[in-house]
């Protein structure tokens, strides 16, 4: 017989693990299936196993290796202006006492947007005949630019635009970690005359570091799959100077129709997540800890 535990169980657990595997599990492992095989959209069935093949051709793809280094730049800088204006701003908003309502719902508001739509958005501003953004700089006598279609610029505004989105993400994670900071250090700091500057960086730094790392680390993986910005602002382009991993691997997949060799690609981006996602968890986990 059935007992109530059991059958809630089923009821439950069951349906949702069906789902599960319909969304999740059978791509996962269908696309690592492939992704040995020569597998086009043009051909019947899976096509002809090459083994490793397609994983070694990454390697040997000039475009794979040109938005391989286009990812790169683009995290590094992402990440890094993103953290050290998001530490400022969070250090600044756990000072105000007065007002920080209105502060925060000012900051929250770009991440509120969606990718696609911050993307619309952008495009519209930075418009090289139509765009506000020109218009004002030609109002100081300032030439414009084709921001997202000169080869000089689109790269940088991609970032820019980028961290004008991710950026109020970091600053909560950083204004989290601030506000849980023991007030004890500092009251002692004070009697002994210290300065802010010596407070925070003999203090506020050195407790922050888990914070910081989590935060960094979140937002590393996070710039390495991102797709949906760059796709409505460049397309990659102008040529591949914007292209990253996750817009080429989709370019392999719906534009040239190599679904395996696109596994592939996919499954190296997988692996590169994986890494930086252990990562996080260790250090989230020795936060924890302590």
């Amino acid at each position: 017989m059935i007992t109530e535990k059991r059958k809630q169980f089923l009821i439950f657990f069951v349906p949702s693990m069906i789902v599960l595997a319909l969304t999740i599990i059978y791509p996962l492992l269908y696309s690592l299936v492939i992704s040995f095989f020569s597998t086009t959209l043009k051909s019947n069935g899976i096509g002809s196993f090459v083994g490793f093949q397609n994983f070694i051709n990454a390697f040997k793809d000039e475009y794979f290796l040109k938005s391989a280094w286009n990812t790169l730049i683009f995290t590094v800088l992402v990440v890094v202006f993103e953290f050290l204006f998001g530490l400022f701003v969070a250090v600044l908003l756990n000072r105000i006492v007065y007002g920080k309502k209105l502060f925060f719902t000012i900051i929250i508001i770009p991440m509120m947007i969606t990718p696609v739509a911050v993307g619309l958005i952008w495009r519209l501003l930075l418009h090289p005949d139509l765009g506000i953004v020109n218009y004002f700089l030609s109002l100081l006598g300032i030439e414009g630019q084709a921001w997202l279609g000169d080869a000089k610029w689109a790269m940088m505004t991609v970032i820019l635009v980028d961290i004008w989105h991710q950026l109020p993400f970091m600053i909560l994670l950083l204004l989290a970690g601030l506000v849980s900071l023991p007030t004890e250090p500092y009251e002692a700091a004070d009697i002994d005359g210290a300065s802010r500057l010596q407070s925070f960086w003999n203090i506020t730094l050195p407790l922050m570091k888990q914070a910081m790392i989590a935060a960094i680390l979140f937002r590393v993986i996070t710039s390495i799959k991102t797709y949906d910005l760059i796709y409505v602002l460049t397309k990659g382009g102008p040529g591949t100077t914007t292209e990253v991993i996750s817009y080429h691997i989709y370019k392999q997949a719906y534009t040239f129709l190599e679904t395996g060799y696109s596994s592939a690609l996919s499954y190296l981006l997988l692996f590169v997540v994986f890494i930086f996602s252990i990562i996080f968890i260790k250090v989230s986990r020795g936060k924890a800890k302590q």
